[in-house]
């Protein structure tokens, strides 16, 4: 848990360099750390684990991909939208962290390659005039 805030921080640097607007690196850091924070927490279960962080910045978005060895699981299986119309106390549990984090940026893509989980938010740049 301890590093969920370098992460944090890489993440913010990424997108106040790409030039993202307020709103949208709001959006990208909360995707960011709902992900990061479910790796820790219910992938590696608490355990010492390790992720790889890295991102970038291309000419129409930025990007960053989280790379980890927890037991596969694609992020995706967990969202579902709200139940807005059933009482707060009745809703499920769980779900709906992921849910806004992933709603939030503009692509999120999974995928298992040689045994580590790849998880990959990405978000449009504003037009440069």
């Amino acid at each position: 848990m301890d590093s969920l805030e370098p992460v944090s921080d890489f993440v913010l640097g990424l997108g106040k360099r790409a030039r993202l607007p307020e709103s949208s690196l709001y959006r990208f850091r909360l995707a960011a750390d709902e992900l990061a924070t479910n790796i820790v927490l219910h992938g590696y279960r608490g355990e010492p684990g390790e992720i790889t962080v890295d991102g970038g910045i291309d000419p129409g978005d930025v990007w960053i991909r989280f790379q980890d060895d927890a037991p596969a699981f694609d992020p995706r299986q967990g969202m579902r939208e709200p139940a807005l119309d059933v009482p707060l106390a009745e809703r499920q549990i769980g779900g709906l962290g992921v849910f806004l984090a992933f709603t939030a940026v503009d692509t999120f893509d999974y995928e298992l390659v040689a045994g580590r989980n790849v998880s990959t938010l990405v978000m449009r740049r504003p037009a440069v005039e």
